[in-house]
């Protein structure tokens, strides 16, 4: 199908683009930007008059219960390739499994799912994985997800085999002996109300660990959902001397703290957890200026049941694709940096992690497009939200920004006005 996407905005923040006009389409690929091609005949207009037109969105961390249905979810958030961690289920620690979801996420509409492999068999943190059976079989990365390591001469054997196959490994830092089960940021509020706590340093012991088997390995890690002050530190100072690793910050981590948490509303339990104002202040700052390389959403779409219980006892995380996009607004609203720089953090960035030739506006790349109404209000309530998963600490707040079309190499796989 040949389209034109006409009067809109057009973003892209690495090609220094940021201009009202046109897009043209054709064989899933942006072939014009501006002034059509001689001849071009289009089978459909886009208007996006007074909307934003800008690459795709690239989330690094999501997790699925229902593959078909979450599929659809991301594309109404204007996400059109995202990373579907390894501890889901089943785990993704085989070919089959690999090739059993990715028949799904397609039969689903949605050709740009990516899996991550689990680093170790079943993610028992001891045997390693096939990683290049996984490579082989189209996983772009490698992780042991939320699941321990059991040592560190495991890891370095980890990192070793990731190295030699060239292939990513994703880290979440965290020493699970000093997290031990916690389920809030060692501070005042788990204090208030006697929960179960994490220290920082359990983020950041493991992190510095990672960092000496980086330089041991050569492998390349890019760590994911960094929470606190002390990490950005340590990971500042590690490129300062040469380290080649990339890191994300899960959108919920820029805005919320622990003194955010209303008391025994389990949609605020999730790992990493929101940790103090300072933290905040630093992971800002991180985003800011280059030393954290994007923002994901790190999306734990969970049933009521699994929010039921007493706040340590419930599953952790947020379902968080449909507040990728206004939470992002809002970072421009308060003026923590311009919007050509913050859609590059949720589509350039994590591209350019992953290696993919998308992420951006550009002729002759895959037309991965969105197009929001950065205007548009609406209310995240049963009549607004797609995803099963309605545990968000932002349930019936409103909402600033509002996906309208979402384009997969040049297919229109959302179209607000039909949804």
């Amino acid at each position: 199908m040949r389209i034109k996407i006409q009067h809109g905005r057009i973003i892209d923040y690495a090609n220094r683009l940021d201009s009202v006009g046109d897009i043209y389409i054709a064989d899933g690929q942006i072939v014009a930007i501006h002034e059509a091609p001689l001849n071009f005949q289009f089978d459909t207009v886009i208007d996006a008059t007074n909307k934003v037109v800008c690459a795709g969105f690239v989330d690094l961390s999501v997790r699925l219960a229902d593959v078909s249905k979450e599929t659809k979810v991301a594309a109404s958030a204007g996400v059109t390739t995202f990373c579907v961690q390894p501890d889901i289920s089943p785990i993704i620690d085989t070919p089959e499994v690999v090739k059993h979801l990715d028949d799904v996420a397609k039969q689903a509409n949605y050709a740009s799912c990516r899996f991550i492999g689990a680093l170790t068999q079943h993610l028992n943190g001891s045997e390693l994985s096939s990683m290049l059976s996984l490579q082989q079989s189209g996983c772009i990365a490698i992780s042991n997800g939320e699941f321990p390591v059991k040592n560190l001469l495991v890891l370095r054997r980890a990192m070793e085999y990731a190295a030699s196959h060239n292939l990513l490994f994703m880290y979440r830092p965290n020493e699970f002996s000093l997290s031990n089960g916690g389920c809030a940021h060692e501070g005042t509020m788990a204090t208030r109300y006697g929960l179960p706590s994490i220290p920082d340093s359990a983020e950041t012991i493991a992190l510095e660990q990672c960092l000496e088997l980086v330089e041991l390995t050569g492998c390349r890690v890019h760590f994911g959902q960094l929470s606190s002050k002390r990490a950005v530190i340590k990971l500042q100072q590690a490129r300062k001397y040469g380290l080649h690793v990339t890191a994300d910050v899960a959108m919920h981590q820029l805005h919320l703290t622990q003194d955010d948490v209303v008391p025994f509303n389990s949609n605020y339990h999730v790992l990493p957890p929101l940790r103090d104002a300072q933290d905040l202040a630093y992971l800002r700052h991180g985003v800011k200026n280059g030393i954290i390389d994007s923002i994901c959403s790190h999306h734990q779409p969970h049933n009521l049941d699994a929010k039921l219980a007493a706040f340590p006892e419930t599953k952790a995380g947020i379902s968080t694709l449909e507040t990728l996009l206004p939470l992002l607004l809002r970072l421009v609203d308060q003026k923590m940096m311009d919007l050509p720089h913050a859609l590059s953090l949720i589509s350039e960035k994590p591209a350019t992690i992953l290696g993919l030739n998308t992420g951006k506006i550009a002729i002759g790349l895959p037309a991965d497009i969105c197009i929001f109404d950065p205007n548009a209000t609406w209310q995240a309530n049963t009549e607004n939200w797609r995803s099963e998963g309605i545990n968000t600490p932002y349930w019936e707040d409103t909402l600033t920004g509002r996906v309208t079309h979402t384009l997969q190499s040049g297919k229109v796989i959302f179209n607000l006005a039909n949804a």
